[in-house]
């Protein structure tokens, strides 16, 4: 467990809007950090796209005003690392897209990631009640002059997350890793207890993927979703980042 005088950043991570593509492990092998491995579920490699709401942020115990309540949407991967505690499954940040320009910069000098700030809205929308109530979450952004969105649509209760499912293998990561640009790894931790999730009957993204992402991702994200769900998310803690000896 990490030492709670190095928390760098507490939340809440809400409504987080989960697609998942299946990728041909070729096309990231060359970005996944080094003292790293690709990770996988049964076999399969897996990039994800995901919206959700970062609430009530604060940053060294600090709340900074029109700062704290925002969207993010980001692209990211699956890898994990072998220490003598055992392994460490981990996410490494393709890109990652917040509504406000402080925001990304200070991930970019702090952690070293792929920050970009652009226009964003979103909408959470919940007709009927208990086992009959649809829930319409939906995250939009502009990037050069393109709109651009994921949305999906689940319906009941959240149910526990499965023990070796594939919704525990995109959730359930609590280590992130990033390549510097000067060469090495950044580890940092993230806690928060396992969440609840949906499965979603409907998942869409739309929008111009190649020129946000380039052509390699393009291919797979194009393609319909290997699957979606809706996570009710959590608070979370974030740790200072280490650099890897």
């Amino acid at each position: 467990m990490a030492d709670s005088r190095s928390v760098f950043l507490t939340a809440e991570w809400r409504h987080l809007a989960m697609l998942n593509f299946e990728i041909d492990p070729a096309a990231v092998r060359a970005l996944v950090p080094a003292g790293t491995e690709l990770d996988d579920w049964r076999g399969r490699t897996f990039v994800s796209l995901v919206g959700f709401m970062f609430l009530n942020t604060r940053v060294l115990g600090v709340g900074i005003p029109r700062h704290r309540d925002f969207e993010e949407v980001n692209l990211r991967f699956y890898v994990r690392r072998r220490t003598s505690e055992g392994w460490r499954r981990a996410v490494v940040f393709v890109k990652e897209l917040v509504p406000r320009a402080a925001i990304a910069m200070a991930a970019r000098v702090f952690y070293g990631e792929n920050y970009l700030a652009v226009p964003m809205s979103h909408r959470i929308a919940v007709t009927g009640e208990d086992a009959g109530a649809v829930r319409r979450v939906s995250y939009r952004w502009r990037y050069e002059g393109r709109e651009n969105e994921i949305r999906v649509t689940v319906r009941g209760d959240a149910s526990e997350i499965a023990a070796g499912s594939q919704e525990e293998f995109i959730t359930e990561h609590y280590w992130g890793y990033t390549s510097q640009r000067r060469g090495g790894t950044l580890e940092y931790q993230v806690e928060h207890p396992r969440w609840r999730a949906w499965t979603a009957f409907e998942a869409h993204l739309e929008g111009d993927t190649a020129q946000l992402y380039g052509e390699r991702f393009a291919q797979c994200l194009n393609g319909p979703p290997a699957s979606a769900f809706l996570a009710n998310g959590s608070a979370v803690s974030v740790f200072k980042g280490v650099r890897l000896p």
